[in-house]
């Protein structure tokens, strides 16, 4: 069971994606990937087209991003969202989800972070 990958967008705290790539994950942030600025819509085809997990605070835009992207029939490696939590409960959610489900069970999910 292979973990998934994640991409923090410019939303989540830049010390997520180093502090998941020290836990021994495959993390990478929107700064580190030169991608800040882009449109949702755009983080999140570069995070399918990396197979990454898309991590965010944007819940509201990305809820509607998700159910555009299943409506048309187009994929994602995953869409996390959460309201701003402080940055070690975001941590430690997102090693729990890691730990759950595989990178393909995360295909086209959308999963609350307070779910975890």
């Amino acid at each position: 069971m292979a973990a998934p990958a994640f991409f923090t967008d410019e939303d989540v705290y830049a010390a997520i994606a180093p502090a998941l790539r020290k836990a021994g994950l495959e993390a990478l942030s929107s700064p580190e990937a030169g991608r800040l600025g882009e449109s949702d819509e755009s983080q999140l085809a570069f995070a399918a087209d990396q197979g990454r997990v898309l991590v965010t605070f944007n819940v509201a835009h990305f809820a509607t991003i998700h159910a555009t992207w299943l409506a048309q029939g187009r994929h994602h490696a995953g869409i996390v969202v959460s309201s701003q939590r402080h940055i070690g409960d975001v941590l430690r959610r997102l090693l729990h989800l890691a730990k759950t489900p595989d990178a393909g069970t995360m295909q086209d999910r959308l999963e609350y972070l307070s779910d975890w």
